[in-house]
């Protein structure tokens, strides 16, 4: 009976130390830290044995191979040497190895934490032999790598697997939708959602403006209107809706240059959607021309790039009422 409670005894502590040595190399040293950094306890108790792995698994590897061959000795004290060996692989296989592997896997930090006295423990009893064969692994193989950062597209895949489970995902379907649109914006140029030019309502610098032609403006329902020369070659800037609005064209007719322009810069036309954020809060406008070898060739405004994030169509009531015309 003394015999049978010692193998238990000697098999459970074997156990745990198979299944910290899976567990504890699942978790990522980065996301650990992540995981500090948002308030883990468990993290924080887990991350200083992940940072030092090579002593960690020493540690670990020692403890459980000295309880493997108590336990095969225990065994051969009572049963024959060669059925004491196939009795304590076949113990040792199935209770202390497969079975606490697959459970210490599936919640490997809230496990690891839990014992990580237990794994102090390890670590001090076979610190003098544990240290001199950290020391050899980091010199033999390095010390653990640093955490590649992931790509554009790995992220974005990532942050894919969040559709399709409300359940688990803290992430709702237009949430991931804007963060994968966010980050596809360095790979897209500006010409590529640009109004083009042949649809974009515009003024002449040297036009006039009249009656009439204040009529079609207010038709087009458009706040900002970009001013060109004819061969379209220079951006004289932006002249706005409500500047115009306290002026009586009825009278007196003027000319486009006399009204309140606000300068603005033309970008190129391979500029990356992801510097054009920057370059509307520098420009202070809603709206930027866009150039091709010197020519206006379209314009892009500050909605344009948010559908693009969105991934759909921004209506307004200007939208509605130019459908219905």
């Amino acid at each position: 009976m003394a015999t049978l409670i010692i193998v238990i005894i000697l098999i459970t502590f074997s156990a745990i130390c198979s299944g910290l040595n899976i567990a504890i190399m699942s978790l990522k040293t980065k996301e650990l830290e992540h995981q500090i950094k948002l308030g883990d306890k468990n993290a924080k108790k887990v991350y200083k044995f992940r940072k030092n792995p090579h002593l960690t698994l020493a540690s670990i590897l020692l403890s459980c191979v000295a309880l493997n061959s108590a336990t095969a000795l225990v065994l051969g004290n009572k049963l024959n040497g060669l059925v004491a060996g196939l009795l304590s692989t076949l113990l040792l296989v199935i209770f202390a190895e497969l079975m606490p592997q697959a459970i210490f896997t599936k919640n490997a930090l809230s496990i690891c934490a839990k014992f990580s006295k237990f794994m102090s423990i390890m670590v001090i009893a076979t610190y003098p032999v544990a240290k001199p064969l950290q020391i050899f692994m980091d010199k033999l193989f390095g010390a653990d790598e640093e955490h590649r950062l992931h790509s554009r597209r790995e992220l974005g895949l990532i942050i894919s697997e969040h559709l399709g489970e409300q359940t688990a995902s803290e992430l709702d379907e237009d949430e991931v939708e804007i963060i994968r649109g966010a980050l596809q914006l360095s790979e897209k140029q500006v010409e590529e959602i640009m109004t083009p030019i042949g649809e974009v309502y515009w003024l002449d610098i040297d036009s006039q403006i009249d009656e009439s032609k204040i009529d079609e403006i207010k038709l087009k329902s458009y706040s900002r209107i970009p001013v060109f020369n004819k061969e379209k070659t220079i951006c004289h800037g932006i002249v706005r809706m409500k500047d115009m609005v306290d002026v009586d064209f009825d009278e007196k007719a003027r000319q486009v240059s006399s009204l309140k322009i606000f300068p603005v810069k033309p970008v190129g036309s391979k500029t990356a959607l992801d510097t054009m954020f920057r370059k509307f809060i520098d420009a202070r406008t809603h709206l930027i021309p866009v150039e091709k070898k010197g020519i206006i060739i379209g314009i892009i405004t500050i909605e344009d790039l948010f559908e693009e994030i969105i991934g759909q169509e921004i209506i307004d009531e200007s939208d509605h009422i130019l459908n219905r015309s």
